[in-house]
């Protein structure tokens, strides 16, 4: 089922007017943005959201999959094109006592062409693990996981550099253009193929259990063009103008599967803003003195 909660006329944040239905979709009004909301629709995405380990939802997984096997195809051809320039552009016998410039060129398109593949293969693995992440339990695991695009682009990318340096029919020249080259492909393809803010398992399942706890239910909110998610549709980052002027909401689940990265971190104003209860916090612990 969708819900949608139209712009109204009151000025205050998120006051809702009377709702109508029609075909499972539920009209209200707001005072800023409409709100879509985004549900579970499966029985299996309902179960996971109950369970006691957060889950990502099928459509979730299904997404994750298909991207990891696009990033996997793209850096298998980044390192056949690494191959293809290591054991026959390299070889190319020498014209005229010198190295052939048309294969020191073919060599610049090729690195050329490893650095886009690594790079957009970066990118699609990351976002899969946004999806499906790993978890912590297993750190060299988890460690793998979340920086295996880093990996495969030093894979790609360093033997063939060392390579380059080491060719005897190259010129000072052609070396130092072509390393060069390769060496600055090789940082700004491995930077952003690099996870700095890896996520987790646990720490999806923290923001789940935390937005449980002040809000009563497994709902948040969240704009197209934000990077985070809120805990109601009355916060005041939520309302601010955005690309399609939409609030959407649904589980952490669905609000990660959207792409955002994590829970706000201004919790305790939005608290405030929302008119939520603040979470009561732990008893603290007496110590008994120890007898002397």
């Amino acid at each position: 089922m969708l819900d949608l909660w139209l712009p109204g006329q009151h000025s205050g944040f998120g006051m809702l007017m009377p709702k109508s239905t029609f075909k499972g979709i539920t009209v209200a009004e707001t005072g800023k943005k409409k709100t879509v909301k985004v549900e579970s629709t499966t029985a299996e995405e309902k179960a996971a959201e109950k369970a006691a380990t957060w889950k990502p939802t099928a459509e979730a997984k299904s997404s994750a999959t298909t991207k990891r096997v696009i990033a996997i195809l793209l850096w298998a051809v980044a390192i056949g094109g690494e191959a293809f320039a290591i054991f026959w552009v390299l070889r190319r016998p020498a014209e005229n006592g010198a190295f052939p410039t048309w294969a020191w060129i073919l060599l610049l398109g090729i690195l050329v062409a490893i650095g886009l593949l690594t790079f957009f293969g970066g990118q699609l693995w990351k976002q899969a693990n946004r999806l499906d992440p790993a978890s912590k339990e297993n750190k060299f695991a988890f460690f793998v996981q979340n920086q295996l695009g880093a990996i495969i682009t030093i894979i790609a990318f360093l033997p063939l550099i060392v390579l380059i340096f080491l060719n005897k029919d190259m010129d000072g020249k052609q070396k130092g253009i072509a390393g060069a080259v390769g060496i600055v492909l090789l940082l700004v393809a491995g930077f952003f193929s690099t996870s700095l803010d890896s996520p987790s398992v646990e720490q999806y399942d923290t923001e789940t259990n935390q937005v449980i706890e002040i809000t009563g239910a497994n709902e948040v909110f969240w704009t197209k063009s934000g990077k985070v998610f809120h805990l109601c549709n009355e916060a005041s980052a939520v309302n601010l103008e955005s690309a399609d002027n939409i609030i959407y909401s649904g589980t952490v689940a669905k609000a990660h599967e959207a792409g955002k990265e994590r829970l706000t971190k201004q919790v305790d104003l939005e608290i405030e803003q929302c008119g939520f209860d603040a979470p009561a916090e732990a008893p603290a612990v007496e110590e008994t003195p120890a007898a002397e």
